[in-house]
């Protein structure tokens, strides 16, 4: 028991000696590209930053103990006649098509969340009103398991050595740090591939036309591919959801066990001039 908990200890100090150094580049590159506009709405940002700490601790304490021996217990079952495919190419190449291949199964995961079986549990990560590389971190214990179990399980399955299902998964979580920050940044030659800061923030548009877009963390090529890419401008619209999650972390954790949740998903509109999202509530509500 003692031992556990020192573990545990070490991994939330290392957690948090990490975000210490993260925020520092984020902060610095976002004062070059931003300088005064940094301090717009500090007050909000940090309270939404105490909250994503919150979860980070959660998710650690509850969920990283369960991941540990999920992805042990996995990574045992990495089917024998697929290996080969991999075991003669260079590892470099193999790390690049696992995070390209991580990256779809990605889209089709988040597109899952979006659905009314687990929006509940990730509205959690919508809900910030004011996004900054820190939203990465802000799961529902739920969506963080489900998140690992879907992209982990489907890579082993394709065979993916060890070393290329753990590099996809460091990869695309750091990438996910970038996109989430506020630093209205762009390059409309390299959004043809990669998904930028201002594409993902479209994503978390509180208006209904943002619904069901811009799905994909590394590769915008999905969003392309699927008819869910949207990018009409830089996003300064208000971010969020329109349903009430509850007030505060524990308010927020307990939503997806409550059966009305369930009930009030939003049903997002295709962008062509279908209901909004609370006029949808409204008609679910009724």
């Amino acid at each position: 028991m003692a031992d556990n908990l020192m573990l545990l200890t070490d991994k939330i100090l290392n957690q948090f000696s990490e975000l210490i150094l993260l925020s520092v580049l984020f902060i610095l590159v976002s004062t070059l590209i931003r300088r005064q506009d940094i301090f717009k709405n500090y007050k909000e940002v940090i309270q939404s930053t105490f909250f994503n700490l919150g979860c980070i601790l959660i998710n650690l304490a509850v969920m990283l103990p369960i991941i540990q021996y999920s992805q042990e217990f996995l990574l045992d079952y990495i089917p024998q006649y697929l290996t080969g495919l991999w075991t003669n190419l260079n590892e470099l190449l193999v790390i690049v098509i696992a995070v390209f291949a991580g990256d779809f199964i990605g889209y089709w995961r988040h597109r899952f969340e979006h659905s009314r079986l687990l929006w509940p549990s990730h509205a959690t990560h919508h809900s910030d009103e004011h996004m900054t590389w820190l939203t990465l971190e802000r799961f529902h214990p739920i969506n963080f398991l489900s998140t690992f179990v879907i992209d982990t399980t489907f890579l082993i399955l394709l065979g993916f050595p060890p070393y290329a299902v753990i590099a996809n998964r460091l990869f695309r979580h750091y990438y996910g740090y970038f996109i989430h920050a506020d630093i209205p940044w762009r390059s409309r030659f390299l959004e043809k591939i990669f998904v930028s800061p201002t594409m993902h923030r479209w994503h978390h548009a509180k208006e209904s036309a943002a619904h069901n877009t811009n799905f994909a963390t590394v590769f915008s090529i999905f969003d392309r591919m699927f008819g869910t890419h949207r990018i009409p401008s830089q996003c300064n619209v208000p971010l969020g959801v329109s349903h009430k999650l509850g007030k505060g972390l524990l308010a927020q954790m307990i939503y997806p066990f409550k059966p009305s949740s369930y009930r009030r998903y939003p049903k997002h509109s295709n962008r062509k001039g279908n209901d909004s999202e609370e006029v949808v509530l409204q008609k679910l509500e009724n």
